[in-house]
């Protein structure tokens, strides 16, 4: 995975893009995340040189991959095998975090945008974490797009580390073409997705 974001982060800053800094290089990193085909789990989790992205216990505020075997996957009509989330509360077992794989492209960039302005810096290095919470999140419309994406998650059916994902290429990792739905497509999770927002 490093592999691949340094490649985009090095095109991008090639071409006068800072990551995360403005609409515009934002707008660059995500088209050309969204170019790219299937990323597979082996590149995500597979690589020696991810290693030290690679944490137990995440961060809340920070953005994360991994995979996941959701507990009652036999009743739910889908779930995200390998969320992109931002952890925002811990509860006994597990944590909420905003899952972003369940809303659209579009709907995607608009709530990071809005996300973005509760960032503790703009430093878009190790120190930045987003501070949300569901009232945060809940009372404004800026932030409309969330609801879908609030999940629990049982850290016991987690089923490998967690992929620390750098600020600097959150817009990289929205975009990319990770999200794994089981139970359906991700056109009518898109599409319910909309209903509820």
């Amino acid at each position: 995975m490093a592999v691949l974001f340094n490649d985009i982060l090095t095109k991008g800053v090639r071409a006068g893009k800072i990551p995360a800094q403005t609409d515009d290089a934002r707008k660059w990193y995500r088209n050309t995340a969204k170019g790219y085909g299937r990323v597979t789990e082996k590149q995500l989790f597979g690589k020696r040189s991810d290693k030290d992205r690679m944490t137990a216990r995440p961060l809340l505020g920070g953005m994360y991959m991994y995979e996941y075997m959701a507990k009652h996957r036999d009743t739910l009509p889908y779930y995200d095998r390998l969320p992109l989330i931002f952890p925002y509360k811990k509860v006994k077992g597990g944590f909420y975090g905003l899952n972003l794989h369940y809303i659209d492209l579009k709907s995607r960039a608009k709530l990071m945008d809005a996300l973005y302005d509760t960032a503790n810096n703009k430093k878009y290095d190790e120190t930045t974490r987003l501070k949300i919470s569901y009232k945060i999140l809940d009372g404004a419309a800026k932030y409309k797009a969330f609801k879908p994406c609030v999940k629990r998650y049982l850290t016991s059916q987690v089923q490998s580390k967690f992929l620390y994902i750098f600020p600097s290429e959150w817009d990289i990792a929205l975009f990319l073409p990770t999200e794994r739905f089981t139970g359906a497509s991700k056109t009518k999770v898109f599409s319910d997705s909309r209903k509820m927002m």
